[in-house]
Formats: C-alpha cells, structure tokens, sequence
C-alpha cells in the first residue's frame, strides 16, 4: 500500500506555475497542506484560494530561493504555518541554453544561483525538520529534488545548464546516503521536455532551436511529472525511489 499525503506538510518552490503548480495541486488533492513558495505572490495567492475552495489548506510566501536569507526565511515560514515539514520538493529552477563560447556570464549566474544555491539553501534549512518528521507519527519523510535529463548527458549548447543539474544529482545522492538510515528519502526527478514556461526565457535565437529539435515531439505536461513526484512520496515507509527519469515516449535523447 502507498503511504498517504492526508495529514502531511508540503513545502513546494517554484509553485507559481509549470511543475512546481501541479505538483501543489496533486499533494492538496491527496490531503497534504501545501506551502506554496515563490516569487510571483499574485500567482501562489491566486493557487492558494483555488486550493481552499476545495477545501484544502495552503499558505502562500513570497520568496527567491537564490537568496540565502528567503530560502531560509520560507522554511522557517513554512513550518511555522504548517505545523510541521514532511515533504519538500525543490522545483524552482532556470534553464538558459547556449554556446559556452561568448556566452553572456549573467545567464550562468542565474543558473547557478538558482538550480543550485536555491536547492542547497532550502535543503539545509529543511532537512533538520524532515528528520523530525521521519522520527514522528508518519515515520517518513521525503526531499524531492527536480533535475532532468541534463543532469544525466552533456549536450552541446547547454552546458553550464548540465553542470548544474549534475550537482544536483550529486548532492541528492550524497544526501541521501547521509539521512536515508534516518527515514529521510532523498529522490531525484529527471524530467524531459516539458510543456511549461521554462524554455520561454531564453533569448530568441536559442527559443528557436529549442522548439525546433523537439516540433515533432508530444511534450510532457506538468501533470505527468507531478504524477511522477505524487507516486515517490506515497510509498511505503521501507520503499526509497532514488531516481527516476520521465521522457516523453518520441524524445530520443
């Protein structure tokens, strides 16, 4: 039998849209009170009240993972409006592709800043409250961390984007040999091409070879990868799913 979100606490970054918003959606269905953390505030509000109508419970904080103070400052918030941390899903993340040659440096801080500094800063902040968790009634609790199949293959043209999603995988799978005796499960998702706002912030020329190499493939929507995340937090308590890696069915690499 899978473990059940009803009674949980769901902290989810990255929550004002794509897979960060349907994951929020999945656990709320399934019982969890969700911390919804983002920066749009107008967004997670506007999610928070359609979570309430369905006679759920969400709490909204405004926030920039990259920024140590805020990412810790949203843990903080979170458990102190919810009671309590049984699940944390770091979705929040930019993918800004290209060459490395005369690439503009800023888009490789950004990305660093957030795929990897965001992840690290809430997970330290969050990981103590997990642990309390797992030692609590529920017996387990989880860090879902969201990758993608760049962190499993270099490809020319988004390497630094590769980078970062490579030390995301590291830094689970360190983790998770750290905690998981603890009841802590640490797991990584890997998406493929997903239909949502992720690939729109890339300057135009490389919006365009992005929607050329996948025009002949049905993309992934965010439903399917936040069916992904519901399915490895409601395992069992002795069941860890460690990685797992969601394609759509036409992309090849």
């Amino acid at each position: 039998m899978s473990a059940s979100l009803e009674g949980a606490a769901a902290l989810v970054t990255g929550a004002s849209s794509g897979i960060g918003e349907a994951t929020a959606r999945a656990f709320a269905a399934q019982g969890a009170a969700v911390a919804l953390v983002a920066r749009r505030r107008d967004r997670i509000e506007a999610l928070a009240g359609e979570i309430e109508l369905a006679s759920g419970r969400a709490v909204t904080i405004e926030a920039d993972v990259s920024d140590r103070a805020q990412a810790e400052s949203a843990v903080a918030k979170a458990v102190e409006g919810l009671g309590q941390l049984d699940v944390v899903v770091n979705n929040a993340g930019v993918m800004l592709l290209g060459p490395i040659v005369d690439a503009p440096v800023e888009e490789w801080e950004q990305m660093v800043e957030v795929n990897l500094l965001g992840l690290l800063y809430v997970s330290h902040a969050a990981v103590p409250h997990l642990l309390e968790a797992a030692a609590g009634e529920r017996g387990v609790a989880d860090l879902v961390n969201v990758s993608s199949v760049a962190g499993r293959v270099a490809r020319f043209g988004s390497g630094v984007y590769n980078a970062t999603k490579h030390g995301v995988g590291a830094f689970s799978e360190s983790l998770r040999q750290e905690v998981t005796g603890r009841h802590v499960r640490i797991s990584l998702i890997e998406p493929g091409a997903v239909e949502t706002e992720l690939s729109s912030h890339n300057r135009p020329e490389i919006l365009e070879q992005i929607k050329s190499r996948f025009a002949d493939v049905e993309r992934l929507q965010s439903t399917d990868i936040a069916d992904a995340i519901s399915y490895v937090v409601t395992r069992p308590r002795h069941v860890a799913i460690n990685e797992l890696l969601v394609r759509p069915t036409e992309q090849t690499a």
